[in-house]
């Protein structure tokens, strides 16, 4: 059975149309448990199939972002005796299902990182569609230094985002990347003093709120997609997403708007 959350280490609202979604154990860096993954890989869900949530920011309070895994809660078959299967099962149903949340929520999901991320918290925010860092956050692929291999999406998310020479060395190494050093290799869009971190993260937010839903959803499928198949399928991806979103109310506004030289107004749908 999955552990409760209690209501405050998983902060949650809705503001003009984005969910905010805020790990809130400053005392533990924000080192994650395994209830607040499943609280915030509900919190995605729900952002997919609720028509009035139209962008998500998953950010944390305190100074640091994500330490990673909360190793003394790693889920039901934390401590005791475990047997062969026992750490396969626990990686996929929890840090791989939080990954796979992210990258699969059907709305643009921003990271707004304000401190150290390390491990899952690192793969956590690279998984975000965009990230905006704190000068004062560093991405630190930890599992090296404790001997494991990393887990989480880690060897999947870094290549595609660096190429694997550098992917291999970061997760070789083990060395903290500090935010400027993070957006010149292209894992952060973004580095912005801590002030304007929760400013900068709303109003990019909000920019994509006000965007075409669909369209959005779509493209985000397209792109993700593109990095594991072939030209062919990418090409035949990308013309039958554009058919389906031909189909929807903001494309139609779109093309309208154009006609008519004014400004669209999108609603989502």
């Amino acid at each position: 059975m999955t552990p409760a959350t209690p209501s405050d280490e998983v902060l949650h609202r809705i503001e003009s149309s984005v969910s905010w979604i805020t790990l809130n154990r400053p005392d533990a860096m924000n080192a994650v448990t395994w209830g607040q993954r499943e609280r915030v890989i509900a919190l995605l869900t729900e952002a997919s199939a609720d028509p009035a949530v139209r962008a998500v920011v998953v950010t944390a309070t305190g100074k640091g972002f994500c330490a990673g895994a909360d190793l003394r809660s790693t889920g039901p078959t934390a401590g005791g005796d475990r047997i062969a299967g026992d750490v396969t099962r626990m990686i996929r149903l929890g840090a791989q299902r939080l990954i796979t949340a992210v990258l699969d929520c059907e709305k643009p999901v921003i990271a707004a990182v304000n401190g150290t991320a390390a491990g899952i918290g690192a793969h956590l925010a690279l998984a975000c569609d965009l990230v905006i860092a704190s000068e004062s956050a560093r991405f630190i692929e930890v599992f090296v230094r404790r001997g494991l291999v990393p887990d989480g999406g880690g060897a999947y998310l870094l290549p595609r985002l660096l190429g694997p020479q550098k992917a291999k060395e970061l997760l070789f190494f083990g060395d903290a990347v500090p935010a400027a050093d993070a957006a010149r290799l292209g894992l952060v869009n973004k580095v912005v003093p801590a002030e304007d971190l929760e400013a900068t993260a709303r109003a990019w937010a909000e920019r994509l709120a006000q965007g075409p839903t669909r369209a959005l959803a779509l493209t985000k499928q397209l792109v993700n997609a593109s990095l594991d198949g072939d030209r062919a399928s990418a090409l035949a991806a990308e013309a039958t997403a554009q058919e389906l979103n031909m189909t929807t109310a903001d494309a139609t506004e779109g093309v309208a708007s154009f006609v008519e030289r004014r400004t669209p107004k999108y609603l989502g749908r």
